[in-house]
């Protein structure tokens, strides 16, 4: 993956993945509630690579959430790095598969009929390396998932 850093207005970017989100899963009565802390919106980051972590954190939250449920994402900037968090209550990661989740083509035993290729956190872990960062989750199967996700901001 190509690494492009420049300076962009982080806060934007996220937004506007929000939105996309929330267009493409607006039937699934699963709601986003959405905080940015930080000292300032402006970083050094590869806008192409942080949408497509943030989209894919999201768009994976959001599939795999029951209706009426919330996923929480946040992000905090800091002088040298942001850091995303996405939290869901969706059905979780068995802890048997816990250890192949950013492998290519593999998908979690308890997916059912949900659709999905098994190349998300793939990209998404390659993505976060390309950007000098680091990628991290905690599950329980049937009570959720958070991936926390830290992107150093370049200059």
């Amino acid at each position: 993956l190509p690494f492009k850093p420049a300076l962009h207005d982080v806060q934007a970017l996220a937004y506007s993945v929000i939105e996309e989100v929330k267009m493409v899963y607006k039937a699934s009565g699963v709601t986003i509630q959405y905080a940015y802390q930080g000292q300032q919106n402006q970083q050094y980051i590869d806008a192409n690579l942080f949408r497509h972590i943030f989209q894919n954190l999201l768009s994976n939250a959001m599939k795999y959430s029951g209706a009426g449920t919330e996923v929480q994402a946040r992000i905090n900037g800091t002088d040298d790095h942001i850091t995303i968090v996405v939290v869901d209550q969706g059905i979780g990661i068995p802890e048997e598969n816990q250890a192949n989740m950013f492998n290519t083509f593999h998908r979690a035993n308890n997916v059912g009929t949900i659709q999905g290729t098994g190349l998300g956190l793939a990209i998404v872990k390659r993505a976060v390396d390309t950007h000098g960062g680091t990628i991290n989750f905690k599950s329980i199967e049937n009570q959720g998932t958070m991936f926390v996700v830290t992107l150093p901001t370049h200059k």
